[in-house]
């Protein structure tokens, strides 16, 4: 059976390492601590959406608005948007949504996609990416557009998916970050500070993603077996 409202060996080495790589290239590279602060924040809030534990959303909120900021400086108009008008209110809505199907007094049910669900999901993003892409190349001083359009649709829905308990939501985590790995290493490249921070903290939110949809994917089976038993 999958344990709730515990911390595992590989969560805890997980969070201890990536915190410790944070300090250290914040230490080496100078970096900002509002920067550190972020990624701090952020690292809490995937891990414990990993376990499926509703206090992911304490954490989001102090994460989305330092994100929001950082986005700003870096021109990044798309990632701004996206925090400050869909992300920080849907904190709280996913707080609300959670507490109605909760497995204990903490950690979430835990749920399957079906396929129709998600070739409408795949379908959708296709869509969606065209269309903001195209809408962001027309601000003139917005970097990288199409780039920037992909990990916001791919925010939304993931974002959308998580609210609603799939599992699938980490299949567009996995390539969302990989995306966003790509934007901040081009932001690096052009000079931004905070960019070496933010490629750490996206690289910790990858691995974290493929974790999260192995032990969503053991939740929502172990859910299903108790389900068909009752």
């Amino acid at each position: 059976m999958r344990k709730t409202g515990y911390w595992n060996v590989f969560e805890i080495g997980w969070l201890i390492t990536f915190t410790a790589v944070a300090v250290a290239l914040t230490i080496i590279w100078k970096d900002t601590l509002f920067g550190l602060f972020v990624f701090i924040t952020g690292v809490l809030c995937v891990v414990l959406t990993a376990k499926g534990s509703i206090w992911c959303y304490l954490f989001g909120v102090f994460n989305t608005l330092g994100y929001a900021y950082l986005s700003y400086t870096n021109q990044l108009f798309g990632e701004l948007g996206l925090n400050m008008l869909f992300f920080l209110p849907m904190n709280f809505v996913g707080f609300a949504m959670w507490r109605k199907h909760m497995e204990t007094k903490t950690d979430v049910k835990m749920e399957k996609m079906g396929i129709k669900g998600i070739a409408l999901t795949l379908a959708i993003c296709i869509i969606s990416i065209t269309a903001t892409g195209f809408g962001l190349s027309l601000i003139k001083t917005q970097n990288t557009p199409y780039l920037d359009a992909t990990t916001n649709v791919l925010s939304i829905i993931a974002t959308i998916l998580t609210i609603r308990r799939f599992r699938e939501q980490w299949l567009l985590y996995i390539i969302l970050n990989v995306f966003t790995i790509m934007m901040w290493s081009i932001r690096t490249a052009n000079g931004s500070p905070d960019g070496p921070m933010m490629i750490v903290m996206w690289s910790a939110y990858l691995v974290n993603a493929f974790y999260g949809y192995y032990n969503w994917t053991k939740g929502a089976n172990e859910r299903q077996k108790v389900e068909a038993t009752v």
